[in-house]
């Protein structure tokens, strides 16, 4: 069983960056696409953007494309999403998941964190 712990979220002003941290218990989270997702409030849980197992391939939602990066370091089980010029429509709940593949579907991924906070100020 694969558990996973967001960090890193936070209050923050428009324009500026943060950097949202994954980490896993358990069980590695080697073998596994991870993908990040959002959840405004009022809102459906949206992809954001997921990485390989192998770290070599990306892929993000046309909102966050250019200003938001994924990353994962499989030796501490650990990735990672730095949000640059961050927007207040950017304000959501955060979330970490695990998956066999990579897809930005919400429902094929397995393991989920519990997520985190970014507040997006104007």
């Amino acid at each position: 069983q694969v558990q996973l712990v967001e960090s890193g979220g936070g209050l923050v002003q428009a324009g500026d960056s943060l950097t949202l941290s994954c980490g896993a218990s358990g069980r590695t989270f080697s073998g596994y696409a991870m993908g990040w997702f959002r959840q405004a409030p009022g809102k459906e849980r949206e992809f954001v953007a997921y990485i390989a197992w192998s770290g070599g391939r990306t892929f993000y939602a046309d909102s966050v494309k250019g200003r938001f990066t994924i990353s994962r370091n499989s030796a501490i089980n650990t990735v990672r999403l730095r949000m640059n010029s961050l927007k207040p429509n950017d304000t959501a709940v955060y979330y970490c998941a695990a998956a066999e593949y990579t897809t930005v579907r919400a429902n094929d991924y397995r393991h989920w964190g519990q997520g985190t906070q970014v507040t997006v100020s104007s």
